[in-house]
C-alpha cells in the first residue's frame, strides 16, 4: 500500500479531517464522554476533559506517520466534531485495512456514519491502494452491522469471544470488501448511494 497519512477527505455533510487540541470540548460532550456511544467500543467512556486532551495529544503526536489514519467527523452545518473513523489495524501483507468508527448519540440513524465510511473505503482503495477494506462489531450493537451493510461490506463470520469491549468478551461479527467487488460497486454507483 502506498500510505498518505490522514488527508482531510469532503463528502455532502462531512469533513473529515485531522483532530486539533481545540476539538477537546466538543470531542468530549459530543461522544466520548457518553456510555451509550462507548459502551461497544474498546475504550472507557472519558470522566474528564483532560483524558479526551490527552488522547488528542497522541493523535497530533502520530499525524507526522504516514501510516497513521485517524479522522474527526466534522458536521458541516454544526462546524464541530460529532465523531471519529479511523484504521484501527493495517496489515501490509494482506494489504487490508480495518476500520473503526464511533459518532455521538445525537446523530445516530442519521446515514452520517456511512457517508463518513464511504468516503474513507473510497480513500483506501482508490489512493492507499489497499486490497481489503473490513470492520467488525459486538453483534449485541447490529446497528453498527447495518452501517457496513449500507456500504456494500459483506458480511465473513462471526467470531465468537473475538473482541473484548466495555460489555466484556464479545461475539463479532466481521463484514468485509474486496477491491473487484469495491470496483464493482463503484461502477454501479453503489457506494455513492450508501447514505
Amino acid at each position: 500500500m502506498e500510505h498518505k497519512g490522514t488527508l482531510t477527505l469532503e463528502t455532502e455533510r462531512l469533513i473529515l479531517r485531522r483532530f486539533t487540541l481545540e476539538d477537546a470540548e466538543c470531542a468530549f460532550k459530543n461522544w466520548m464522554s457518553n456510555d451509550n456511544v462507548t459502551m461497544f467500543l474498546r475504550w472507557q467512556t472519558h470522566k474528564d476533559v483532560s483524558v479526551t486532551l490527552e488522547y488528542l495529544q497522541f493523535l497530533l503526536d502520530n499525524y507526522s506517520r504516514n501510516d497513521f489514519y485517524e479522522w474527526a467527523i466534522e458536521l458541516k452545518v454544526l462546524c464541530e466534531p460529532i465523531g471519529s473513523i479511523s484504521a484501527v489495524a493495517l496489515n501490509e501483507w494482506a494489504s487490508s485495512v480495518e476500520i473503526g468508527y464511533c459518532i455521538g448519540e445525537k446523530q445516530w440513524r442519521q446515514g452520517i456514519t456511512s457517508e463518513a465510511l464511504a468516503a474513507v473505503m473510497r480513500f483506501f482503495f482508490e489512493e492507499v491502494g489497499a486490497n481489503r477494506v473490513f470492520s467488525e462489531h459486538d453483534v449485541n450493537n447490529p446497528n453498527s452491522g447495518k452501517v457496513m451493510q449500507k456500504c456494500g461490506l459483506k458480511h465473513e463470520g462471526t467470531l465468537r469471544h473475538g473482541d473484548r469491549n466495555n460489555t466484556g468478551f464479545c461475539d463479532t461479527a466481521v463484514y468485509g470488501l474486496i477491491r473487484e467487488e469495491y470496483e464493482e460497486l463503484y461502477k454501479n454507483g453503489a457506494c455513492d448511494k450508501a447514505f
